[in-house]
């Protein structure tokens, strides 16, 4: 079996969708055992009409392994408190307080275990006028500010991905592995926060320092690309590019040279980076108006040629299928009938391996419970209906 950084840790998972499963997703795949703790018979919300079938749950969730619990009845909590224990994490997505009104919240499962690492993820913080919202990733795009920056002035965009979720998880797993690295040295646990708001903050500090930067104005999608010098472009075959220019003034002239428009080094409304980002709407045409007179196969040697930072704007289908994806073996084809992304890393050169399917609902109840219960009263809990198991 490979060896993984997480092995030996073990995550108890209270929640659903995305945020707190995607975070233990990317944890599952670097080594540890998680449980997921889920409704009796349907299971979290995401399996949907396909249970282990469906392609979104099996993203998240491959590799886990499921408890069924009814945490509505009183033996249901005194089941998961009674594990609490045999785990070095709880990670919970539930709407603020609502653990803690069951008696798993932070403070009832450090009693139990006090290096414990309690991660909770809420939509907006446990206090504040939008504590009790309900929360999910449209709600945290519009508050954290994205859909501002994603649209034309005034006229906000919603997005083709679930941007806030996604960051979510990953904001949660970094907290939670902190966490870790901290007991392993203190011996004390830690109860690690965060919401969609607070996660969202972390792909909007560029905009938010721009803000600051320019007197307190509120910057917009149009208002970056100057400042960042990007640039779009159709060629003549119809295919778009994206081009960035912004780190180095080499650069520019790059572009000068692959446009074969020497002309526009001289050109003082260009001729440095201010210049560029003062007169940058008048560039934009100029620039447009040189891609739409050649081909996209001679644009991609050109800019290539040139060492300019560009890069084709390809759908999910092109990503998925292009040849640099190929490489990074991103891709792990037809994992449990369906094909998913592999985590984004490697370790002493290999991609860890995701080991085992996404679970069905119930389908280790009576495993884990058998971690301190005997099997006459898992027999009772399951005819009682306060456990699941699917065989």
């Amino acid at each position: 079996m490979q060896h993984k950084p997480l092995n030996g840790i073990r995550i108890l998972e209270l929640g659903g969708y995305i945020s707190a499963p995607y975070a233990s997703s990317l944890m599952c795949a670097l080594g540890a055992e998680v449980v997921k703790v889920e409704r009796p018979g349907t299971g979290e919300d995401f399996r949907r009409h396909k249970n282990d079938r469906s392609p979104y749950f099996i993203q998240y969730n491959a590799g886990k392994r499921s408890l069924a619990v009814d945490l509505k009845k009183p033996e249901g909590v005194a089941l998961v408190k009674a594990l609490v224990p045999r785990f070095d994490v709880v990670l919970e997505n539930l709407r603020a307080g609502k653990l803690a009104s069951l008696g798993l919240g932070q403070t009832e499962c450090a009693a139990l275990r006090p290096d414990l690492v309690y991660a909770s993820v809420t939509g907006f913080g446990n206090g504040g006028p939008f504590a009790q919202r309900p929360a999910y990733d449209t709600m945290g795009q519009s508050v954290g500010g994205l859909y501002s920056l994603l649209g034309d002035a005034g006229t906000p965009q919603l997005t083709g991905t679930i941007l806030a979720d996604l960051v979510t998880g990953l904001s949660t797993a970094t907290g939670v592995l902190a966490a870790l690295i901290g007991r392993a040295s203190s011996g004390a646990g830690q109860h690690v926060e965060t919401s969609i708001m607070e996660a969202v903050s972390t792909i909007t500090a560029d905009a938010v320092s721009q803000y600051f930067d320019d007197g307190h104005q509120d910057p917009t999608r149009q208002s970056r690309h100057p400042q960042a010098q990007n640039f779009c472009l159709k060629s003549a075959t119809g295919e778009d590019f994206a081009i960035h220019l912004s780190s180095q003034q080499k650069f520019w002239h790059c572009l000068v040279e692959a446009l074969d428009r020497r002309d526009l080094a001289d050109d003082p409304r260009f001729a440095t980076y201010p210049d560029r980002e003062r007169n940058y709407f008048e560039l934009v045409e100029i620039v447009e108006a040189e891609f739409l007179t050649r081909p996209a196969r001679e644009w991609e040697k050109r800019l290539t040629e040139a060492d300019v930072p560009f890069a084709p704007v390809l759908t999910v289908s092109g990503y998925i299928n292009h040849p640099q994806t190929e490489w990074l073996e991103l891709v792990e084809p037809e994992h449990n009938g369906v094909s998913l992304l592999r985590p984004p890393w490697r370790f002493g050169g290999s991609r860890p391996e995701r080991e085992g399917v996404a679970p069905r609902v119930g389908q280790h109840t009576r495993e884990i419970a058998g971690e301190v219960y005997d099997d006459s009263r898992i027999d009772e809990l399951v005819a009682a209906g306060v456990l699941f198991t699917d065989s």
